[in-house]
């Protein structure tokens, strides 16, 4: 098992290398925003995880927009987990025609040049457009049963923060050994549910 400080696109190459040397086919991978991951492991199936484009939607946008036009696009993408990707796609492209002039308007700001109105719409918008050909990778027939969100590892994560947090005065040596403790115990627990009739 290997410990890092911060998630580096090293880190991930050597997880997946790890893995691979292992034996393992891995017929995709989940991502959940990291934007240099796509091209690093562009020979994989990748699934931008769905709720994670949410969150960067709504991160722009804010929980309650004013515009009708942020409303509407938030409202698109809150149904991202119900959509298939031409239907997705479909209300998109109407949506950037129907909202094209406040997309593109532009304001004079107090450094005398004209720039975009609505930053954060357009932000929201364009982290969309670039993620948008992965949103609907678990969808395809060859990437049949890949979840199109990383929300299950993400669970047993946040079960190992709040164990963390049970027991903060452990030393980093402690810490690394409990976390060690909690994936061995959690392989074993899957192992013997992949056992049971």
């Amino acid at each position: 098992m290997s410990f890092v400080k911060n998630e580096t696109v090293k880190d991930y190459e050597d997880a997946v290398s790890s893995i691979v040397s292992r034996g393992y086919t891995i017929e995709g991978i989940i991502i959940d925003g990291k934007q240099s991951l796509f091209k690093t492991f562009s020979n994989y199936h990748i699934q931008m995880c769905q709720f994670q484009m949410k969150q960067i939607v709504k991160r722009y946008l804010t929980l309650n927009p004013k515009m009708l036009s942020s409303r509407e696009l938030k409202y698109l993408v809150g149904k991202l987990h119900r959509s298939n990707e031409s239907d997705f796609v479909q209300s998109y492209q109407e949506w950037k025609v129907k909202w094209k002039n406040t997309i593109n308007h532009k304001s004079l700001h107090k450094d005398g040049k004209m720039h975009y109105t609505h930053q954060r719409l357009r932000s929201a918008m364009n982290s969309l457009e670039f993620y948008l050909p992965y949103l609907f990778t678990y969808q395809r027939e060859y990437c049949k049963g890949m979840p199109n969100t990383n929300n299950k590892i993400e669970g047993t994560f946040t079960d190992l923060k709040k164990n963390l947090n049970n027991h903060s005065g452990l030393t980093m040596e402690n810490r690394k050994r409990f976390i060690s403790g909690f994936f061995l115990a959690l392989a074993e627990s899957l192992s013997m549910k992949k056992q049971e009739p």
